[in-house]
């Protein structure tokens, strides 16, 4: 029964070495594994190190093997993710002002280690830290997992909601009582993390910002059944109310320079319909959530940009301007 213990420890041992440490770029020859195993208190020679290779391809481990001028080299290349992939998961992770910096560099670490040793490197030595507005909510994991949790159960979370003053102490809102809502998705946007809600109280749905929320539990009233309906068309409601935030939808139609074609695909995606009425004019009818985001989004374009329907809204729009001239 021992031996048989120890042959698995090997085995496992081997393979961690193998996974860790080699790439098809960096493969590892018998006389190198023999010698980390050593290290590790394992007697391993070169007539059971061919056999062990073996026994884990034989349950799918996937050990390559190659020839290093007169020498076989062993490798495995399976990694989860590769480099490209894992730097987009890196940079998304430092461009995440949610996530306090101290979090984010743990974070990194896994992130980078999951590379292996070799590409690890790579990644470490090429990272930018380009957001410098992190926050400092360090239950923000905590919170995202509680809320996690709520909605694969479909249950109402409760939770304390705060801003921050100018002294960046919190200022609980509603004199620090609780909140209760129906979470139906967590949704990342702006650099931000949100919980869209529905709320049986307001009767619609609202978003709650992840890092503001405080001390949130799962509670045992189920949630709303407009969660479900709200989750079914979660992907209309975030082009509106993220993109504009809240407010009335409405059907628009604009006109902007054709320079601007690249800002209109960002703002409403590139399945938007623009059509082009000259040389360097070009028309779209799109839906927005009718708000003083929305106008303020209009105002940074000045001429090159107009609302020509409806009526109501253009006339709407003529007097936004002339308020802050």
């Amino acid at each position: 029964m021992a031996d048989r213990r120890k042959s698995k420890i090997k085995l496992i041992k081997l393979y961690e070495i193998l996974r860790t440490e080699t790439d098809s770029d960096h493969a590892l020859t018998t006389y190198d594994l023999i010698e980390r195993m050593d290290k590790l208190g394992i007697v391993c020679d070169r007539r059971t190190l061919s056999s062990d290779i073996d026994d884990l391809n034989s349950v799918g481990l996937s050990v390559h093997v190659k020839r290093d001028g007169h020498k076989k080299a062993y490798y495995v290349d399976d990694n989860a993710f590769s480099v490209p992939e894992l730097k987009i998961l890196i940079d998304a992770v430092q461009a995440a002002s949610f996530i306090p910096e101290d979090m984010s560099a743990e974070i990194i670490e896994k992130l980078s280690a999951l590379g292996g040793t070799h590409r690890e490197e790579v990644l470490k030595g090429n990272q930018v830290a380009f957001n410098t507005r992190k926050h400092t909510n360090r239950d923000v994991l905590l919170t995202v997992g509680v809320i996690n949790k709520a909605i694969s159960e479909h249950k109402k979370i409760s939770f304390y909601y705060f801003d921050l003053n100018e002294n960046k102490e919190r200022v609980y809102r509603k004199s620090k009582r609780r909140y209760k809502e129906s979470p139906a998705a967590l949704v990342f946007n702006d650099d931000n993390y949100y919980v869209v809600c529905y709320s049986t109280k307001h009767r619609k749905q609202l978003n709650y910002r992840v890092d503001r929320m405080d001390v949130v539990r799962i509670e045992e009233e189920f949630a709303a059944h407009e969660t479900g309906i709200l989750a079914d068309n979660l992907s209309e409601y975030t082009k509106q109310a993220f993109r504009m935030f809240s407010g009335e939808p409405e059907e628009i139609t604009i006109e902007f320079s054709d320079s601007l074609t690249g800002v209109i695909f960002d703002k409403f995606g590139e399945n938007t319909h623009i059509e082009r009425l000259s040389d360097k004019k070009c028309r779209t009818t799109v839906s927005v959530q009718i708000s003083p985001t929305f106008f303020g989004w209009l105002f940074q374009f000045g001429n090159e940009l107009n609302v020509v329907h409806p009526n109501k809204l253009q006339k709407l729009y003529k007097e936004k301007l002339m308020e802050i001239h």
